[in-house]
């Protein structure tokens, strides 16, 4: 918890359980009220690992996709009481020890949503990310910068924080179940005008770590220019496609959720 808001950490997670473990013991629990994973039927142990650590886990029993992950997750933080999301990847691909920061910067007030971004500084290729996917983020983010007219680092880390309120009112129902929603998240951000902040974050490419692969990062980047036109077109009032109608659908709290496994007990939280 901090400056009184409380801070939930959630994790939307695939086949994870070789690198869950050393994730999860580098979150700060101080900071830290709750961590909630969802297990996007995975076909090794990431529950088992999950449970094993006191973990709320909760398993999807067909897979949903990404985008379908991250709307359970941001479901089961908001019905946990959530002030603060803080979305982490648990493949170990970005450090937990920037949470605290990262949260700072909402609970104070001064942003809305905070982006570890991987492209400020030099971090990006040292940590081993692909030259193609370093040209790729480049001039994606360039483009989107254009057609959205700000000027962010990047728009494609995974690690994240949102404000409780942005994740209430924005149509998150309604946004892809795949990678490209968390491009269509920022966009929202944006075409309703809340603040994003961003933090220089390390990153480490592995075996290990998530990474979609040529073609499909093929696909998420026209995903992303379609996403930057729409935008676009919608600001300036030429069209509104399906995310950025007023009618558009925000999440559903009232359903249930496929829970494995409630953490026992809390882990130890302080004020800052």
């Amino acid at each position: 918890m901090i400056n009184g808001k409380k801070v939930v950490v959630i994790m939307p997670a695939y086949n994870a359980e070789k690198t869950l473990k050393q994730t999860y013991e580098e979150i700060y629990h101080d900071f830290v009220d709750e961590v909630i994973l969802v297990d996007d039927n995975s076909r090794d142990n990431t529950k088992i690992v999950s449970k094993e650590l006191n973990i709320t886990t909760i398993v999807h029993n067909e897979n949903r996709g990404y985008g379908g992950n991250q709307k359970s997750c941001y479901k089961a933080a908001l019905k946990a009481g959530a002030d603060i999301v803080v979305m982490l990847h648990p493949d170990y691909q970005y450090t937990p020890k920037l949470i605290p920061a990262m949260v700072s910067m909402i609970a104070f007030g001064e942003y809305d949503a905070v982006l570890a971004s991987r492209m400020l500084g030099d971090s990006a290729l040292k940590g081993g990310m692909p030259f193609y996917k370093f040209l790729a983020n480049k001039f994606l983010t360039a483009f989107e910068n254009f057609f959205l007219g700000e000027k962010l680092s990047e728009y494609h880390t995974g690690f994240r924080a949102f404000g409780k309120e942005v994740l209430e009112k924005l149509p998150l129902a309604d946004c892809d179940d795949d990678f490209i929603f968390d491009n269509e998240i920022l966009a929202l951000l944006f075409y309703y005008g809340y603040k994003i902040g961003e933090i220089s974050c390390p990153t480490k490419y592995f075996k290990e770590a998530s990474s979609i692969n040529f073609s499909r990062s093929c696909n998420y980047g026209l995903g992303v220019l379609s996403v930057s036109l729409k935008y676009f077109f919608a600001k300036h009032g030429v069209f509104q496609s399906k995310i950025f109608k007023k009618d558009a659908k925000k999440l559903d709290l009232t359903g249930e959720l496929e829970y494995f496994y409630k953490e026992k007990g809390k882990q130890k939280t302080g004020n800052m």
